[in-house]
């Protein structure tokens, strides 16, 4: 509801804002516009036309526009190029955030990259190659190079000053960093810290000397993950040399976090994932891009469920002479892929949120095979009682009864809880332990593999109690 009343507030936006457009109000436009934040702006934009883009993007400061540049889509910035004039687009990529600008730069292409160069001042042209030297899941590729910082030696009225004069943006000079003449980091104060100390009191009387900080070549899911155990507002960024080279703010922690987990969901679902289109939304991805993303998996894992069909028909006479086993064997491929999928599902989460480390693989599986017998003694309950209460009427051969039938059944299925178990839990370690991702060896390749082992399991018990 609260998403409707939002959406239906924005389309309003939208449907005045390209009503001043056509009536070329320009005035009331940059007043409404100027009123609101940067990101709702960029959502705007995103809406109108190329020619209502372009009518509408001068209106707006050099600061601002950076900004708005900031939350605006690659892609689209991409396309501005050969839109808009270079100085106008390289004064719109010099307001930009740091790290965003570095985005930008990596996603035009070489001609476009040495056609704007030039028209950016030494500093920003600096900037930018530097941030675009990282490789791209690196900390160093989402750190910012907006941050304030002083000397040790300084006293706290000094370094208050160097902080105006420096000028970062409001939203960074929570950290102020204390670095010696080579930029070495020596530790941080915070704002609070100087406006609290006497303007006489020396940086290093109020330094905090033991800090938390990232590598420039350290994974930056490693360094966001930092941010949130530590509850920071930014992690210092330092190179080989220990020398300050940047900050990750909290947001674009958030960012990698939700992109991480994005990734992680994709191959826990056998989705091949796209780092070129992690920022495209559901609606903006082409049938034939979902289609790419999927069917890898899915076509592996079918020509893997010709094994399956292989152990059915292995079992066909088992089958003809006593059909009520027919009957069940959708229930053991439900219960293994639920509970493959289960044990899969809480050891990968376990492993990211370093709750457990791959050398305690013997604990994981002890863990896991306890609890296996546990949800086994449950299920192989409920199946017995589901076989006499659904087939109660089924002919049976022989001697056999249906009481009979029900426990083989039932022990065949408490047997598929525990070895799907087990396979869930076993397959993320594996997968870790020959360097790839656990999120890989998730719930389709799960599903495919207890299917089959269920299956042996519940003719090979069947096999031994009935034949």
């Amino acid at each position: 509801m609260e998403n409707t009343e939002l959406r239906n507030q924005q389309d309003q936006k939208i449907a005045i804002i390209m009503g001043l457009i056509d009536e070329n109000e320009m005035e009331a436009l940059t007043a409404i516009l100027k009123k609101m934040q940067a990101v709702e702006v960029a959502e705007i934009l995103k809406e109108l036309t190329e020619e209502q883009l372009l009518e509408v993007l001068p209106v707006f400061e050099d600061e601002d526009l950076g900004y708005i540049a900031s939350n605006m889509d690659i892609e689209l910035l991409v396309e501005l190029f050969d839109k808009v004039d270079r100085r106008f687009y390289a004064s719109m990529v010099t307001n930009m955030s740091s790290d965003v600008r570095a985005d930008l730069y990596q996603h035009l292409e070489k001609e476009r990259q040495l056609e704007l160069l030039p028209y950016l001042d030494k500093k920003t042209r600096e900037d930018v190659i530097h941030l675009s030297s990282y490789p791209p899941e690196t900390a160093g590729s989402i750190m910012v190079t907006d941050f304030a910082t002083v000397k040790e030696g300084m006293t706290v009225a000094q370094a208050l000053e160097k902080i105006r004069k420096d000028a970062p943006t409001k939203k960074m000079i929570y950290y102020v960093y204390v670095v010696d003449e080579h930029m070495k980091m020596k530790g941080f104060v915070t704002l609070k810290d100087l406006i609290m100390a006497e303007p006489g009191t020396l940086v290093k009387d109020v330094l905090h000397e033991d800090f938390i900080y990232a590598d420039v070549y350290e994974d930056r899911e490693s360094a966001a993950v930092k941010i949130e155990k530590y509850d920071m507002v930014a992690i210092p960024v330092l190179n080989p040399l220990k020398q300050l080279a940047g900050i990750v703010r909290h947001d674009d922690a958030l960012d990698v976090i939700r992109a991480e987990h994005t990734e992680d969901l994709e191959k826990f679902m056998g989705i091949v994932h796209d780092p070129a289109a992690e920022e495209l939304n559901y609606m903006e991805t082409s049938p034939i891009q979902h289609f790419k993303k999927r069917v890898i998996w899915l076509a592996t894992l079918s020509i893997l469920g010709l094994l399956t069909g292989m152990v059915i028909h292995r079992f066909e006479e088992a089958i003809a002479s006593l059909v009520v086993l027919a009957l069940y064997m959708p229930m053991v491929a439900d219960t293994g892929g639920n509970t493959g999928s289960q044990a899969a599902t809480v050891v990968i989460r376990a492993m990211a949120l370093g709750q457990v480390k791959l050398k305690q693989w013997g604990k994981i599986i002890f863990k896991e095979a306890r609890i296996s017998i546990l949800l086994a003694i449950v299920i192989g309950t409920i199946t017995f009682g589901k076989v006499l209460f659904l087939s109660w009427d089924v002919a049976l051969p022989g001697d056999l009864t249906l009481s009979f039938i029900g426990v083989g059944i039932a022990f065949a299925l408490s047997l598929q809880v525990i070895s799907a178990t087990l396979i869930g839990a076993s397959l993320p370690l594996i997968v870790r332990s020959f360097g790839g991702d656990p999120a890989v060896a998730a719930s389709p390749a799960i599903t495919t593999l207890v299917d089959i082992t269920g299956l042996l399991i519940y003719f090979g018990v069947a096999s031994l109690l009935f034949f």
